[in-house]
């Protein structure tokens, strides 16, 4: 991100100009201070969409001084003069010789509109790039009392920028960001896997619980076998199947969930070890995927702004794909946790496919879930 000086830092002279636009600036504001009646055809930009506090304070100066008569100006530098006093009280380091150079670096006075629009593009892009790095900051915060709240808060101020950069740079159907998207930060397993754990094996123990959470997705558990553990506990929840760690353990071995080496007698004994409740376990497992997607998100978007490369059409078309998934996941926390009517119990069908289930397992199974 360019730094930005404080007021009264003298950098016109002795930083290096950080990015291209730094050139544009200057041509913009030479070509107001020589034909300040250019004003007039300049739009989309104010103060803040300068790099610099020196440029910034200079336009503040040229947009609310009166404009000079054409012919007097051309005579003397009196408005020149009005304009670096005006502009001294923001950022002392300004000088009557850099206005001098502002003037003579500005090509053509009237490609002002044109350097005005190339200036608000740079301000889009850094107005995108700060909004995604808060984004990611707050995902980072582990002090915030309710930190779904405040994430989700983020993401909506980061849409409020696309939706304003949009408005003036309307996206171009399919022109995506040149910038490939950043992989996704490892998750820390620490907690996710002995919370993902006692999901499993209180949802093993109490599968009829596991219908009312259908808002959780095998994705948004860490772990691969997790994901398909989750995944066959719904199935056979769904299908009414008897369910217990020996069944999920047969129907993990029939999608071949251990061939990558899981051994079956740990994963016995991890859906044996049930705690608390399924909608616990569950609603702590989708906050912590929305904060990893959130996260993946504003790295995604810092990426795109990060590179000056990509236009204000690329930016609003990446950060708005971006965005996408956090509204997805959004949608089924919402569900989660708002107050929902006790489900009633599904009848069991009169006809399935599979073997038999015996009675003798439907009424082991109806004895473990009233304990």
């Amino acid at each position: 991100m360019p730094h930005t000086p404080e007021p009264d830092e003298d950098d016109l002279d002795t930083i290096a100009p950080p990015q291209p636009v730094f050139h544009v600036e200057q041509a913009l504001l030479g070509a107001l201070l020589l034909e300040p009646l250019r004003l007039d055809n300049v739009s989309g930009i104010t103060a803040d969409s300068f790099s610099t506090a020196a440029h910034a304070a200079l336009y503040t100066a040229i947009s609310t001084l009166p404009r000079p008569d054409p012919a007097e100006h051309a005579q003397n530098t009196k408005w020149l003069d009005r304009v670096l006093a005006t502009a001294l009280e923001e950022a002392r380091g300004l000088t009557a010789s850099y206005l001098h150079v502002l003037v003579q670096v500005c090509p053509w006075p009237r490609h002002a509109p044109a350097y005005a629009r190339m200036v608000e593009a740079e301000h889009a892009r850094r107005r995108l790039l700060t909004a995604a790095e808060r984004l990611v900051h707050t995902v980072h915060d582990s002090s915030l009392p309710h930190p779904v709240q405040t994430v989700l808060a983020e993401a909506d101020a980061i849409a409020t920028v696309v939706n304003d950069i949009a408005t003036r740079f309307p996206p171009r159907s399919g022109v995506l960001p040149r910038t490939p998207a950043p992989p996704p930060a490892a998750p820390d397993y620490t907690e996710a896997v002995e919370e993902e754990q006692l999901l499993l094996s209180t949802a093993t123990a109490r599968p009829d619980d596991i219908d009312a959470i259908r808002w959780l997705l095998p994705d948004d558990l860490t772990l691969p076998l997790h994901a398909g553990l989750w995944q066959c506990l719904t199935t056979l929840a769904r299908r009414n199947e008897p369910v217990d760690p020996v069944t999920v353990l047969w129907e993990a071995q029939q999608r071949g969930l251990l061939d990558d080496g899981s051994e079956p007698g740990m994963v016995l004994r991890m859906l044996a070890e049930p705690a608390g409740s399924v909608g616990h376990w569950a609603e702590r497992a989708l906050q912590r995927s929305l904060l990893t997607t959130a996260k993946h998100t504003g790295r995604r978007i810092e990426a795109y702004a990060g590179d000056p490369a990509n236009t204000p059409f690329q930016l609003v078309v990446g950060a708005r794909r971006a965005l996408a998934d956090i509204a997805a996941i959004r949608t089924r926390w919402q569900h989660a946790t708002q107050a929902t009517p006790p489900r009633q119990r599904r009848p069991a069908p009169t006809i399935r496919a599979g073997p038999p289930t015996t009675t003798a397992a439907h009424a082991a199974r109806s004895t473990r879930a009233t304990r």
